[in-house]
């Protein structure tokens, strides 16, 4: 246990990071925020864990800025409290920053943050039963939580404008069709679909996964040529793993290759 609030568990490999407010949602205290931020820091730096899982308690992933908390913060002139800065940020860089895969199993509502959330991960497994909207217009503010990143690289500037702008929901088989979700499965499925994902990700080349990670980010932001830089700088690295020569032997030999993380 990372706080009552935030739960860290490491099973086979995967770490599973578990939201836990189901009475409120899973919606997002400074406590909280805090919670998720060393949860992601200690699942980084956990030698047994190889792969992380994120997922909300109850019928919730997680509805974004806990409202109640930020109306009390406006009223003693507050304003947002630098929350974005001081909390959301870091969460968002400790994510990406992880050397380890992750994915994100949406088992309810993912609005606002919570949608920031998922979509800062690398795989989105989601119940038929998910929503996601981005909320954000609905109550006067811009995205945080790297939304204005993420959501145009996964759908287009053009779509990511209508979303932000009407913050229209979007159910789970239109994610999926949006690329917003990478996998859609039956609510009583969720939790075996994803922690097998989990699990296969942590039985593979860690250190492999995490230059795809860093290649596609790269990319992101970066012309061609320097992309292709990126990749033979990367590439020269793998090459010198124990992964990469234990799986070319196995390949040679015919064999399944094993994965150690090295």
């Amino acid at each position: 246990m990372v706080s009552e609030t935030v739960l860290y568990d490491v099973t086979d490999g995967v770490a599973t990071i578990t939201l836990n407010r189901p009475d409120a949602m899973n919606s997002l205290t400074a406590e909280m925020k805090e919670a998720l931020r060393a949860a992601l820091e200690r699942a980084a730096a956990d030698e047994g864990a190889r792969a992380v899982l994120l997922t909300g308690a109850g019928r919730a992933f997680c509805a974004g800025q806990d409202l109640r908390e930020h109306a009390e913060n406006l009223a003693a002139g507050k304003g947002l409290d630098d929350t974005v800065r001081r909390h959301y940020n870091p969460v968002v860089h400790a994510l990406s920053a992880l050397p380890k895969p992750v994915v994100a199993a949406v088992n309810g509502v993912a609005a606002g943050a919570g949608a920031g959330l998922a979509w800062a991960c690398d795989l989105v497994v989601a119940s038929d039963r998910a929503t996601f909207v981005t909320a954000f217009a609905g109550i006067g503010l811009g995205p945080d939580t790297g939304m204005s990143w993420t959501l145009q690289r996964m759908v287009g500037r053009a779509k990511a404008a209508e979303l932000l702008l009407l913050g229209e929901p979007v159910k789970a088989p239109q994610a999926l069709e949006l690329g917003l979700a990478a996998r859609v499965v039956p609510a009583d499925e969720l939790a075996p679909a994803s922690v097998e994902l989990a699990r296969r990700l942590a039985a593979g080349p860690t250190v492999a996964y995490a230059a795809i990670r860093a290649a596609l980010d790269h990319a992101a932001s970066h012309d061609l040529a320097s992309s292709l830089d990126k990749e033979a700088e990367l590439q020269d690295r793998l090459a010198a793993t124990a992964d990469h020569r234990n799986a070319t032997e196995a390949f040679l030999k015919k064999d399944r290759p094993v994965f150690e993380g090295r």
